[in-house]
């Protein structure tokens, strides 16, 4: 594999505490140095994105008294992707008296990543998680309560306790209005300046050090500098490189790559998370996949036929000829697997001829018996949205048939590397939420997006940005920097390079190719030849697409076509990479499952003497070097994950 990439030297968090696991986040809050309110005042910070982690960061940010420019491409902030999410937000708060802890949630996070993940990270995730909910009760998100008036909670996948709080099947959307009215409050306070409709498509730096963004309005094409103290980037995940998928359709990776491109290592990309609990695909022209909670997992029972092209009616097939695949193999977890172990059931059931509805690419979800046990209100209290927005999608009601549900493309896992300051290798470059690449290991456990994405915002970041702001504020630059200079020529450049190819293939034509060669090689399974040809294939069409596009109209208006061309050709050098990734980790680990490393019964199969550490890749504008941070781990012992 020497001609696709090369080794570079080793990585390593130097952030960290060292100490007793409990003791290390006070540490370095203790230990790193603090700004002064009056000083605050005179330093800037920008946030790109307004999600849960960009949003509820922008406000706290700006209620301590920093000056921030907040930044999202939707037309408002609280159109952020996070709003979204459905099923809920984890916390060790054990409401329940059902044996959860921090220590708990802390053991099962890094189990059901697969033990790909940082100790140090993922314990301090659990910590924080317990201040989350508060915060957000304060605020006055309206939590599920249970008959005397108690939070309620729930249990997700890959745990064994109820301690997932949830809002109904709006848990995001509510999350998210709290953290957009904390925005909003300092946006009239005059601390936070809010740019809607403006996409980040280069990173400013100077001497080594992160110091702003060009931006273009995506209303007039006005290319915009802005410059700062320090970049925060919130800008989601790349799950949209496989084209369907259940983000929404403006979710991109170009933030993160552009600053990738400028030294910012790109940290474990092959590891994506296909969820469980989607509607099937319902035709070739689809251009969107659609999640279903996995809540639903809690209460609906996941079943196949026993025979092979059983094409009667569900409520036609007696039970003793229904085959609950999940019980059976895992009966300790049973439904309520983690996500990757979940959608490989699927697929393996599906593959063997049993799946059922258009193709045979789907199994089923049904309620009978927690509708003949709980009754239909109940159930309907619980999940009634949920099975409302099925029944539309699909015009089945679930409460009278079972739901058809198969795996899709939800969360990545990687991201941009960073330290335990969440500070990315370019100095005042920081990155939160599902941008960076630090809590989740392999797989993330759900309910764990909405935690870490608050964690980071409200408490983590705040935190840790100080240490390196202490320094500043730093020196002016204009508009006139070369620096700043350098940036807006390589956008123009590049917006001009796409609206002169004028060729004859759309934007859509190129990612929907792209995204189909990269679900059947570096999708649920991937094996070597695969990979290998994925490769070739991806650098055709980038190749291709470089001649042949054709991006109607001009810079200088609403262009679409030009927002969506440009994304793609970032989704092009990703998709290399992450297939290079894959290509390199020979091992199993949570989402990345190699053909070539499984168990004999079928459970994917790490080597952890060769591959336990994160692969930090460095971009050279040809074969990519790989970086390597060692994870070890003093609190949890390493085993092959079994939940059976």
């Amino acid at each position: 594999m020497s001609e696709l990439f090369t080794e570079g030297t080793s990585i390593e968090d130097d952030k960290a505490p060292a100490g007793p696991i409990a003791e290390r986040w006070d540490k370095r809050r203790f230990g790193g140095k603090l700004v002064n309110p009056a000083n605050r005042r005179k330093m800037s910070v920008i946030v790109v994105g307004t999600g849960l982690a960009g949003g509820s960061a922008a406000a706290t940010l700006g209620e301590l008294g920093y000056h921030v420019k907040s930044f999202c491409y939707q037309d408002s902030p609280r159109r952020a992707h996070s709003i979204a999410a459905q099923g809920g937000i984890n916390a060790a708060k054990n409401y329940r008296n059902d044996g959860d802890s921090i220590q708990r949630l802390f053991y099962d996070t890094v189990k059901g990543g697969d033990y790909r993940s940082r100790e140090s990270n993922v314990y301090r995730l659990a910590q924080v998680s317990v201040e989350i909910i508060d915060q957000c009760v304060a605020q006055g998100v309206p939590f599920a309560r249970d008959y005397g008036g108690l939070l309620d909670t729930r249990s997700f996948g890959g745990v064994q306790v109820s301690r997932t709080f949830y809002a109904r099947g709006q848990t995001g959307q509510q999350l998210l209005l709290g953290a957009y009215q904390a925005l909003e409050r300092q946006v009239a306070a005059g601390t936070v300046e809010m740019f809607a409709r403006h996409e980040m498509l280069e990173l400013i730096m100077v001497d080594g050090v992160a110091r702003g963004i060009i931006a273009r309005d995506m209303v007039t094409g006005e290319i915009e500098t802005h410059t700062a103290d320090a970049v925060v980037l919130a800008s989601g995940g790349y799950g949209n490189v496989f084209f369907l998928s259940t983000n929404a359709k403006g979710c991109n990776v170009t933030a993160t790559w552009r600053a990738h491109r400028k030294g910012a290592l790109f940290a474990n990309p092959c590891y994506t998370q296909i969820h469980p609990t989607c509607i099937p695909q319902s035709g070739e022209h689809q251009s969107k996949l659609t999640l279903m909670s996995e809540s639903l997992r809690n209460d609906g029972r996941v079943w196949v036929p026993v025979k092979k092209g059983d094409t009667r009616k569900p409520g036609d097939i007696p039970e003793d000829e229904r085959d609950y695949y999940l019980e059976r193999i895992y009966p300790s977890f049973g439904n309520l697997v983690p996500r990757d172990i979940a959608s490989r059931a699927a697929k393996n059931v599906c593959d063997e001829g049993r799946g059922v509805g258009p193709g045979g690419l789907g199994v089923y979800l049904d309620f009978a018996d927690a509708i003949a046990r709980l009754g239909r209100d109940a159930v309907a209290a619980k999940y009634g949205n949920l099975f409302e927005m099925y029944e539309r999608i699909t015009g089945e009601d679930p409460f009278e048939v079972p739901m058809r549900i198969y795996p899709a493309v939800h969360y990545t896992m990687g991201g941009l590397w960073v330290d335990y300051d969440l500070q990315s290798t370019i100095p005042g470059l920081f990155v939160i939420g599902e941008a960076n690449f630090s809590d989740h290991g392999a797989n993330r456990l759900g309910a764990s997006a909405l935690m870490q994405g608050l964690a980071d915002g409200y408490f983590v970041l705040p935190n840790t940005i100080s240490d390196y702001l202490a320094k500043g504020p730093l020196p002016k630059i204009g508009d006139d920097h070369e620096a700043v200079v350098e940036a807006r020529e390589s956008v123009t450049d590049r917006i001009e390079k796409l609206l002169s190819i004028d060729g004859d293939r759309t934007p859509d034509s190129f990612h929907r190719e792209l995204g189909a060669v990269m679900w059947e090689y570096c999708g649920m399974e991937r094996t070597d030849a695969g990979l290998r040809k994925a490769i070739d294939r991806i650098r055709e069409l980038r190749q291709e697409f470089w001649t042949r596009v054709k991006v109607p109209g001009e810079n200088e208006e609403l262009n679409q076509n030009l927002e969506k061309a440009g994304r793609i050709a970032d989704f092009f050098e990703l998709a290399e990479l992450m297939c290079i990734d894959a290509l390199h980790r020979e091992e199993s680990a949570g989402g990345h499952f190699r053909a070539e490393s499984q168990t004999p019964d079928g459970e994917a199969l790490r080597d952890d003497e060769r591959f336990a550490y994160v692969a930090a890749w460095e971009y050279t504008g040809h074969a990519p070097v790989l970086h390597k941070e060692n994870l070890e781990y003093e609190y949890v012992k390493m085993t092959q994950r079994s939940y059976k």
